[in-house]
């Protein structure tokens, strides 16, 4: 089956382009105009190299809830266990399959303000590693408005200590908003966004009420 591109437009921010083949969101990039912050560069032809799709989506692992003492404003109690649950049901049309349609409405209201939720959203993760399962379900559980440390993200994923690889995990992500690396910051500031830079992250989590 062809992996199928849909491009989407979002006023004051940039051009999005979502790649999906079957059940699955291959990879989803934006690419940032000069008002929200970054030069935009040219749109990529096929879908970002490392996308994959088996049969059936992959559930990342369960993962732990553990804290490491940073617990910055908007930020959950770090006592709370969090489940990844496999909720497949709105991203997909009357006939079972996911529409990317409405994954763009949805990353398009996202970036309007709006608490769009993309956790039931499946996701191509055939060629990840169980630390990127597990860094990957616990990024879906972070919500709007909340914000966790690098270092405190490889703790809730089973990983304490692996603060490092966690950056470098957010770095290279190819699911952008839908895996919201913008809520993971630096243990004594903003931390780094990619290519994007650090003006787009502030900007994302301002959006979501969260000024640093």
């Amino acid at each position: 089956m062809q992996a199928e591109q849909t491009r989407y437009s979002v006023p004051d921010w940039g051009v999005g382009e979502l790649w999906t083949r079957g059940d699955l969101v291959l990879a989803h990039e934006f690419l940032f105009d000069a008002d929200a912050g970054y030069v935009p560069r040219a749109l990529r032809t096929g879908p970002p190299k490392g996308a994959h799709a088996p049969p059936t989506s992959t559930v990342p692992a369960d993962s732990r809830h553990m804290g490491d003492g940073f617990v910055p404003s908007g930020r959950r109690d770090a006592g709370v266990a969090t489940r990844l649950t496999a909720r497949l049901i709105e991203a997909r049309n009357q006939d079972g399959r996911l529409d990317p349609d409405d994954v763009t409405r949805r990353l398009s209201s996202f970036l309007a303000g709006n608490d769009a939720r993309f956790d039931d959203v499946p996701l191509d993760l055939a060629s990840s590693t169980p630390f990127q399962h597990a860094v990957a379900a616990s990024l879906r559980e972070i919500a709007r408005g909340e914000v966790v440390s690098y270092g405190e993200l490889a703790a809730i994923s089973g990983y304490p200590g692996a603060a490092r690889a966690v950056g470098t995990f957010c770095a290279r992500n190819r699911f952008m908003f839908l895996l919201p690396c913008h809520r993971v910051v630096g243990a004594d500031g903003l931390g780094g966004y990619g290519s994007a830079g650090v003006g787009v992250k502030r900007r994302l989590l301002a959006l979501e009420g969260i000024v640093l």
